[in-house]
This record gives C-alpha cells, sequence and structure tokens, in this order.
C-alpha cells in the first residue's frame, strides 16, 4: 500500500512552518495515543503520524522528502541498504543508539499515563463482609490552580525551547570504531519538554503541579477478604501532555473478629457446651452473620464435633454463591464445683466403675470424706 504524503497525514500545507509541524503533530499524537485511544487502528495512525513528523520537523529531511517523495527517503535514510552520514545510519540507527545511549525516537511531548499509587485500607471484619462506603485522604499531585498546570506564572507563557527548537531532542557527535555518527540525546534545557518557561508559578515553581491532601470516596465490595485489593481508574497521579490519569489501588487489611475465623467464603464458630449438654443432647443459639439459629446437640456428642451450615458464610467478593459456616464443639470443663456438685460427680463416677483420685480437695475436705467413710 502506497504510504499518504506526510504533509496530508499531518492536515498542513508544505509551506507550514516548524510550529505549525509540531502544533498540528502535538494534536494528532494525543488523539490517536494507544493510551488514550482504544479504537481499532490507533495505534497505526499515532506511527503514521510520528513518522510524518519525524521527517517534516527535521530541515535534512524535509528537504529530502519535499524532493524526492517516499522513495528518496528510503534511499537517502536506509530503507534501500545504504545509509547517509548527513542523518546517521538509516536502519541501523536503533542498534548505535543501544550503544551510545540514544534510546530510539519516543516524542516527549506525547502523552503519558500518569504513575499508579497504593493504599492501604484497615477495615473490621463486619465491614468486608457486608461491604461499606469509607472516605479516605491521600497525599497525591494535583494541577497547580495558581497556573491551571502550565507551570508558567499567571500572565506569562512557555516558549519554544531555544535550544532543540521546541523538538525535546539534540544532535550528538560521537567518535566510535566506526567513525564520527550522529546520535540524539534528551534535550538538557528543556529536559525533553520542547518549552522553557523564563517566569515559573510562585506556586509550583514551574512544576504544574503541587502535593495536596486529597478525599477519594472508596466502595468496599462486599465480600472482600484480607490482603485483596481494588482498582480506581483515573485516581492516580495526573498524566503528563494530556495523558490520562494513573489509577489508585486499594489494599484491604481486615481485622480479625472477636466471633468468627474465615477461611476464604467460609467462616468457623467455636460452640462451648457443658457435659450435660454434650451427654444428653440440646438445642441451642448460634449466632451467623445475619441472625441466630438453633442447632440440634445430638446426645453423646463428643468435643472437636462440627457441624456444617450450609451458605452462612461471606457472599463471594466476585458473585459466586455463599460459603459455608462450621460450628465446632468445644465442650466446658467446669473450673470450681459446688459441694452438691462435686458430689453427683463422684456419684456418676462410681455408677460407671471409675476410681479417682482427687486432685483438688484440700486438707480438711479429704479429712471429712475419711471419717465419713467415703
Amino acid at each position: 500500500m502506497a504510504k499518504k504524503d506526510y504533509y496530508d497525514v499531518l492536515g498542513i500545507d508544505k509551506s507550514a512552518s516548524k510550529d505549525e509541524i509540531k502544533k498540528a503533530y502535538r494534536k494528532l499524537s494525543k488523539k490517536y495515543h494507544p493510551d488514550i485511544n482504544q479504537e481499532e487502528g490507533a495505534d497505526e495512525k499515532f506511527k503514521e503520524v510520528s513518522e510524518a513528523y519525524e521527517t517534516l520537523s527535521d530541515d535534512d529531511k524535509r528537504a529530502q522528502y519535499d524532493r524526492f517523495g517516499h522513495e528518496g527517503m528510503n534511499q537517502q535514510f536506509g530503507g534501500g541498504g545504504g545509509f547517509s552520514g548527513a542523518s546517521g545510519f538509516g536502519g541501523f540507527e536503533d542498534i548505535f543508539n543501544s550503544f551510545f545511549g540514544g534510546g530510539g525516537r519516543m516524542d516527549p511531548n506525547a502523552p503519558r499515563k500518569g504513575d499508579d499509587l497504593q493504599y492501604t485500607m484497615t477495615i473490621n471484619f463486619e465491614e468486608a463482609v457486608f461491604g461499606v462506603t469509607k472516605d479516605i485522604t491521600i497525599k497525591k499531585e494535583v494541577a497547580c490552580d495558581t497556573c491551571d498546570g502550565s507551570g508558567a506564572k499567571p500572565g506569562t507563557s512557555k516558549k519554544t525551547c531555544s535550544m532543540c527548537s521546541g523538538v525535546g531532542r539534540v544532535a550528538v557527535e560521537q567518535n566510535t570504531p566506526f567513525g564520527r555518527i550522529q546520535t540524539e540525546r534528551t534535550c538538557p534545557t528543556c529536559n525533553g519538554a520542547g518549552e522553557e518557561i523564563d517566569d515559573p508559578c510562585d506556586n509550583c515553581k514551574g512544576a504544574g503541579t503541587v502535593t495536596e491532601n486529597v478525599e477519594i470516596e472508596v466502595t468496599v465490595p462486599e465480600g472482600v477478604d484480607n490482603g485483596q485489593q481494588i482498582r480506581l481508574q483515573g485516581k492516580g497521579e495526573p498524566g503528563a501532555n494530556g495523558g490520562p490519569a494513573g489509577d489508585l489501588y486499594i489494599v484491604f487489611r481486615v481485622r480479625p473478629d472477636s466471633r468468627f475465623t474465615r477461611d476464604g467464603d467460609d467462616i468457623h464458630y467455636e460452640l462451648p457446651i457443658s457435659f450435660a449438654q454434650a451427654a444428653l443432647g440440646d438445642e441451642v443459639k448460634v449466632p451467623t452473620l445475619s441472625s441466630e439459629i438453633v442447632l440440634t446437640i445430638p446426645a453423646g456428642t463428643q468435643t472437636g464435633k462440627r457441624f456444617r451450615l450450609k451458605e452462612k458464610g461471606v457472599k463471594n467478593v466476585h458473585g459466586y454463591g455463599f460459603g459455608d459456616q462450621f460450628v465446632t464443639v468445644r465442650i466446658v470443663t467446669p473450673s470450681k464445683l459446688s459441694d452438691k456438685e462435686a458430689e453427683l460427680f463422684r456419684e456418676l463416677a462410681e455408677h460407671g466403675g471409675e476410681e479417682i483420685n482427687e486432685q483438688n480437695e484440700n486438707f480438711f475436705e479429704k479429712t471429712r470424706r475419711f471419717f465419713k467413710g467415703d
């Protein structure tokens, strides 16, 4: 497929000045940049625009293109197998850039996505189970209100960089084993921005952004677990050159609960019961996440017995139903007994044919039992 005319690609006349070429490129690169435009074919359009700008923004390349068109560019700048010392090594340019720090042809003025941020949010057990909406405060960069993000003092404006003429890169010649070659570097005057600020904003010192405490509303999803995270799109650091803002990742830390422990979407509860309840059976109230239910304890239940309450656990954070609740029985041994209770336990032991050498009687109790003949 024949290439489109570079002037048509940028939508400019052949008499366009460097500033007009740059403005056209910046407008189209923002429009078609892959980080911003997700439409099919946008990435190819972005490459086409970048290729046109690379040629027309260079005086030598533009002159060659105006005389010979695309075919002349292929021959002069490496497309046909040769190379010209006037403009580097054509197809071999990336190889030499990797040796000498040229680093590729990415436009420093292209839109760039802002940095992502992370925030650790501590919530309690119930908030994690049922979800909640809370406000958090984070420190982040925001556009300066004083200069509207331009970095220039109000009433003034940026100007085209005097060193790189707005390109953001400067040519550097170096002696190498292959001879003297020309590479490109990021402009040291404007740091690749292509613009200079003579009178920086007093508030942001020319940065265009300031650090502030920003309040953000966070919706905690129902069923979130300890260590899980959610992404808040566009709540990170601001982008550059019209690029989108980064994202904010919220990582959850869930405080333990006094009654329940959690294992995935399942929860566990320990039910204390007495010897009598375990031996004779009983109906007891058991708390769940939403209410209390009555659980039947069969006669002869042993400590460690586990009961399953189906779908009484946590709702899955992705919507895949509910977990279960497991109730584990723990038989509680009384630490203190009345005389009557002690006698009943002795009778029970005697009835079962057990001989018990009691360890909790004091001297007077043992003496009393001795003279009673017990």
